[in-house]
């Protein structure tokens, strides 16, 4: 495992202690990942504070608790849950730190009895989402569909088999609830819709991915168009950076050092997941697999603006956010 560098070593000195009554623990939610592991471990600490690692199954449910009630102090977050949230007037704000990240060309699925052969044969049909219409692979999946294929999302019904994380989303009129509660697997198998995105397990030879060769057909798209996609970040609420300024900086100067350490991991070639190996295999094609910060990070700064794009085009949110109105004061310039 590798030491801290000088620059994430001062940025987790204990600071928050003056002698006064103990500081309480941060409550934080977040997935066991690689590169959260020295974080969830005790190897790397936030800003001398202590922390209060909420283990939630799965991680989506945090993200939904975080959303409609601000359960935790900081939880991880699909990225268009938070652009939703944020539309919305939620009290949480992110920091440049995204823990998941994909390509979503795999994310399109299709039965090969239903007559469709290409993804404009999608018009004019009833397409499932996996969850609800703003999950963020559903998004990124729509958005490849309408700027890959030339889809026209509008003459798509679509089918969310849930309801959203932000419970005052107001759907455009495309958008069909009628199947809350149904097993994607059912809607599929029975002929109902012919096909749906995002992750869909159905164990059956009909049902297919519309996108031959997905995994590539991701990596020409980043070499296409520099995009990465970001699924998950990072929120805090705001009332803690009011009341903490300097915890935004914290929080990202400590996930970078959890990042190095995994990276080091990675870099060992010992003991490795399944998960390790994807990042390996990203980490072929973009670089780093999971980059942080946006000044001078512009596969991070492409990705942002498209997801921002996507939801205005796909009506997640009613007008685009700027970098100043997504990320914490004090972290724009981090790197």
């Amino acid at each position: 495992m590798s030491s801290l560098s000088p620059t994430a070593a001062l940025s987790i000195l204990p600071a928050d202690f003056t002698g006064s009554s103990p500081v309480p623990p941060l409550t934080i939610a977040i997935g066991n990942y690689g590169l959260t592991k020295p974080l969830k471990d005790g190897t790397v600490r936030i800003g001398g504070r202590k922390l209060e690692y909420i283990q939630v199954d799965p991680i989506v449910a945090a993200m939904r608790r975080m959303a409609r009630g601000l359960e935790f102090d900081i939880c991880e977050m699909a990225f268009t849950t938070y652009l939703c949230a944020k539309a919305y007037g939620k009290p949480i704000t992110a920091i440049p730190v995204f823990l998941t990240r994909n390509f979503h060309h795999w994310a399109i699925f299709y039965n090969v009895k239903s007559g469709i052969t290409k993804p404009k044969d999608l018009e004019g049909r009833t397409v499932a989402i996996n969850r609800g219409y703003t999950v963020t692979t559903g998004l990124w999946a729509r958005g490849i569909l309408h700027t890959e294929y030339g889809v026209d999302l509008d003459k798509i019904t679509w089918a969310p088999t849930d309801d959203e994380h932000v419970a005052e989303y107001k759907a455009p009129a495309n958008v069909d609830y009628s199947n809350r509660g149904k097993p994607i697997a059912d809607l599929f198998l029975s002929g109902k819709v012919p096909a749906a995105v995002g992750d869909v397990r159905v164990n059956s030879p009909d049902i297919q991915p519309l996108i031959p060769d997905a995994r590539n057909a991701g990596f020409a798209y980043f070499r296409k168009t520099g995009v990465y996609p970001i699924n998950h970040g990072l929120v805090v609420k705001d009332s803690l950076l009011k009341a903490e300024p300097r915890l935004a900086v914290d929080l990202f100067h400590a996930f970078q050092e959890a990042n190095k350490i995994y990276l080091a991991h990675l870099d060992s070639g010992k003991d490795l997941s399944p998960a390790d190996e994807t990042a390996i295999a990203l980490r072929q094609v973009v670089g780093d697999p999971f980059p942080f910060g946006i000044n001078r990070s512009e596969p991070n700064r492409k990705a942002l603006e498209t997801i921002v794009q996507f939801a205005v085009d796909q009506k997640v949110i009613p007008r685009k956010f700027t970098m100043e109105d997504l990320f914490a004061p004090g972290t724009l310039d981090l790197q």
